[in-house]
């Protein structure tokens, strides 16, 4: 199996508010969609949304109450002032931004913000992450220095 992402599938509350949340305030189009799920193309991958209960019937799992995602997903940019520009454009447009960007101990700068219904992105600029000129995420530097 390659190792690769062709699908990225979240499962949401409400469909209609997540489309107008991605249309609206990151200002995305949609590549293909239905009263019942919802696709964006990204760079390299798709990113779906799908009615909760759909994506667990699908996936063929109980209804869980838990409601912690073990997950964030990650844009990544190549300057410090594109992480900057971005959060000035998300504040405006009143997206819930949970960490403001910030240098870390390992060289990154990033901040945190949420979507409409709690999935979490972090948006950065990581020294350890190379980019190719479309912003895809083509190779990442070895970290085994910076273990704590």
């Amino acid at each position: 199996m390659e190792q690769r992402l062709s699908i990225l599938t979240i499962g949401v509350k409400d469909l209609k508010s997540i489309r107008s949340f991605y249309v609206e305030k990151f200002g995305w189009k949609p590549v293909a969609e239905n009263k019942d799920i919802l696709f964006f193309k990204l760079n390299g991958f798709l990113l779906s949304f799908f009615p909760n209960q759909n994506l667990m019937n699908e996936a063929g799992l109980e209804r869980s109450s838990s409601t912690f995602k073990n997950f964030t997903l990650s844009y990544n940019v190549s300057t410090k002032e594109e992480v900057d520009s971005l959060f000035e454009k998300f504040a405006r447009n009143e997206v819930k931004i949970i960490r403001n960007p910030e240098m870390t101990f390992f060289g990154a700068y990033f901040g945190t913000i949420e979507d409409i219904e709690g999935n979490v992105w972090e948006i950065a600029c990581n020294p350890y992450i190379d980019l190719d000129n479309t912003g895809n995420a083509i190779y990442h530097k070895d970290i085994k220095h910076l273990e704590q």
